[in-house]
């Protein structure tokens, strides 16, 4: 069994405080973009088994496709095994949730290999303990998120945009990013899906957009920084850091233009993918 999982970018992040569960609270919206990874699952008697054409993504249990897959043979206390071969396109740790996809990719196909499938309660909350990501790539479409990322709503957004996304060789640590926001000083009521559905239509919208992690790590890699200006000089619509980076992305309302600023970041030397305007998975 073969399947598709697909990257996200976040359009706006907003962090709105700390909780009692040591989590924070958010708001973003997740849209997938045409960039994914491809993940086989073939039967096995009784050992799971993970291997990867990426050498920065682990093999062991601490994979989170492993766990995915632990976490159901335990939940249906099941006895057969599986071995999963991913091959990546998604860079690892960029803030493009391929980690996250990738497990939910598991979650939603393996019950169907082993002949024991789930409903969707029981995928959300094996999902959520895995991370705050993994529950939105387990159905299709964009979503507005809330709480650590679990409370979601999902929407269809049409965006008109080609989508520019580059990440460099820099790893930014989501743990020390959550660890330098100022949580007390970033009080605001917005409504994210309004202001993206809006942006759709007209381009000054997408400008209120922010993703609160920018100050933090652009302030430690400059580098970050440049790429999205670099995007922005280009005449991107918006730029933003997608998560806690180090990935960047920016909407541009020319194909044209989107690749000429992909290539002239290729020639930087970092990797970019790009996203027809009204690009849907398959």
């Amino acid at each position: 069994m073969t399947c598709r999982a697909y990257a996200k970018i976040n359009i706006g992040l907003l962090i709105l405080g700390r909780r009692p569960d040591g989590y924070h609270d958010l708001q973003t919206v997740f849209h997938r973009i045409n960039l994914f990874d491809q993940i086989t699952l073939e039967p096995s008697e009784s050992t799971i088994t993970v291997e990867s054409n990426e050498p920065a993504a682990p093999g062991d249990e601490t994979n989170l496709c492993f766990r995915a897959a632990d976490a159901l043979r335990r939940f249906l206390g099941h006895e057969a095994g599986v071995r999963i071969s991913l091959a990546k396109s998604i860079p690892v740790g960029a803030g493009l949730g391929g980690g996250s996809s990738d497990a939910a990719c598991v979650l939603r196909h393996l019950p169907r290999l082993w002949g024991r499938p789930l409903d969707d309660a029981a995928l959300s909350e094996l999902a959520l303990g895995l991370g705050s990501d993994v529950a939105y790539f387990l159905q299709s479409g964009s979503a507005i998120a809330r709480g650590r990322g679990e409370v979601l709503k999902y929407f269809t957004l049409e965006l008109p945009y080609a989508i520019l996304v580059c990440t460099p060789a820099i790893h930014v640590s989501t743990a020390w990013a959550y660890g330098r926001i100022d949580v007390k000083s970033r009080p605001r009521q917005v409504d994210l899906e309004s202001l993206v559905v809006a942006g759709m239509k007209d381009p000054s919208h997408l400008a209120e957009l922010e993703n609160d992690f920018e100050d933090v790590v652009f302030e430690a890699y400059p580098d970050i920084r440049l790429i999205r200006d670099t995007m922005r000089t280009a005449g991107a619509a918006i730029s933003l850091l997608s998560g806690s980076g180090s990935s960047v992305f920016g909407l541009f309302e020319r194909m044209g233009t989107a690749r000429e600023v992909a290539a002239l970041l290729a020639r930087r030397g970092h990797r970019v993918s790009l996203t027809e305007p009204g690009f849907r998975p398959a």
